[in-house]
């Protein structure tokens, strides 16, 4: 029996030789700075890296390049989402991750991944769908391009779905009598459609009301219902329509010919008097902008969203000519209006959730010059200077 549990004891001291003899060592102060001294080298495309352990301290080495991104995980755990069109194209999407055993690997742009660095990665067994790049450019973008995916909540996502119901709801009940009313309308008031208009109102007010407050600044300088002339506004959110339905004014947008293929809705913009735009046809803009001048010839109204697209980055983009134009060629005022929170609520790119907050629309006065260059700079500049001041 002696001889039995010695002879255990010896087996057991031997394989725990055998086993700590071939446990690779850990990344000490010299490896590190070996790291670092080969990635530094100018034209060195092949850098070398000791292969980490399991707890491996080359998991948190700090690099001051830039230009240099990793995969692995880290101690944070908050994901950060960054969406904008001014950081640049190396930024990745960064979710960090807390599991042991997986090395980070380290790559250049011009380097590609190290091919020690690509085996690990999908000879891991952990690996799972949460693991992506994350790039030391992630901070060049603008604060208001930067979304938490944390902050994309269960509430958000619930009141995204009820406001898409509610919206249904309201357009199924309301389309109705719309399509009552617009043989009346094209024979009475075929430019205007003020009824067709109103009806439309209603379908906003009733679709925004239970999710956010709108404040209205400036309503004086807003043209009488009779006036033509040119609104133009900065655009941040899908949700920008419904704000501007909600002023009960019969101005005329310009909307994609797709759209017009959406059953209800298109029906409802077509009742509506809505232009359509194919934007990469030359032709179809040049009849866009007769049409414009047809309308505001028979008083009619239209309303221009002059950066052409929604701000990815709540930043107001450049102004297209064509509506300040119009303006000019039809001596009728620019109205700029300011729309300020619906980016927060429903951000670009993220059109199934509806975040809480209010929106504030402000009027400003309207602007009349002959030279479409001049209008052009002033409306801008009017609707930066206080996007700057209040958003």
């Amino acid at each position: 029996m002696k001889m039995a549990i010695d002879g255990v004891a010896i087996v057991a001291t031997l394989g725990y030789f055998a086993l700590y003899s071939n446990k690779k060592p850990e990344a000490s102060a010299k490896d590190v700075a070996k790291v670092t001294a080969d990635v530094s080298k100018p034209g060195n495309t092949r850098p070398r890296y000791p292969k980490p352990s399991s707890s491996s301290t080359l998991s948190f080495l700090p690099f001051s390049d830039r230009t240099r991104a990793y995969f692995g995980y880290s101690v944070r755990k908050r994901a950060t989402l960054r969406n904008s069109c001014n950081s640049a194209q190396k930024n990745f999407l960064h979710i960090s991750r807390a599991h042991d055993h997986e090395p980070r690997c380290y790559f250049s742009p011009n380097e590609g991944l190290n091919r020690y660095c690509i085996s690990k990665l999908y000879n891991l067994n952990k690996l799972s769908r949460y693991v992506v790049a994350k790039s030391e450019l992630a901070g060049a973008g603008t604060p208001d391009a930067s979304y938490s995916l944390s902050e994309v909540k269960l509430s958000s996502k619930v009141r995204g779905v009820c406001f898409y119901a509610v919206t249904a709801i309201a357009a199924i009940s309301l389309i109705g009598f719309m399509i009552v009313a617009h043989p009346f309308v094209l024979l009475f008031d075929r430019y205007r459609r003020k009824a067709q208009h109103f009806v439309a109102k209603l379908w906003a007010a009733a679709t925004v009301a239970p999710f956010f407050k709108i404040e209205y600044e400036g309503l004086e300088n807003l043209p009488s219902h009779d006036a033509p002339a040119v609104y133009v506004s900065n655009h941040q959110s899908f949700l920008d329509i419904y704000t501007l339905l909600t002023l009960g004014r019969s101005f005329k947008f310009i909307s994609k010919t797709a759209i017009f293929l959406f059953p209800i809705i298109g029906w409802a913009m077509s009742m509506m008097g809505t232009i359509p735009l194919k934007r990469m046809d030359s032709r179809s803009q040049l009849e866009c902008l007769k049409r414009c001048m047809d309308l505001i010839g028979n008083g009619a109204s239209v309303f221009f969203f002059p950066e052409g697209t929604r701000s990815k980055d709540g930043k107001l983009g450049d102004f297209k000519k064509g509506a300040f134009s119009v303006a000019a060629k039809t001596r009728v005022p620019v109205v700029p209006i300011t729309l300020i929170g619906t980016g927060g609520i429903m951000p670009t790119g993220m059109e199934g959730v509806v975040n809480s907050g209010s929106v504030k629309v402000i009027i400003h006065k309207p602007i009349k010059e002959t030279d479409p260059e001049i209008l052009r700079q002033i409306a801008r500049n009017t609707i930066l200077d206080t996007l700057k001041l209040r958003g």
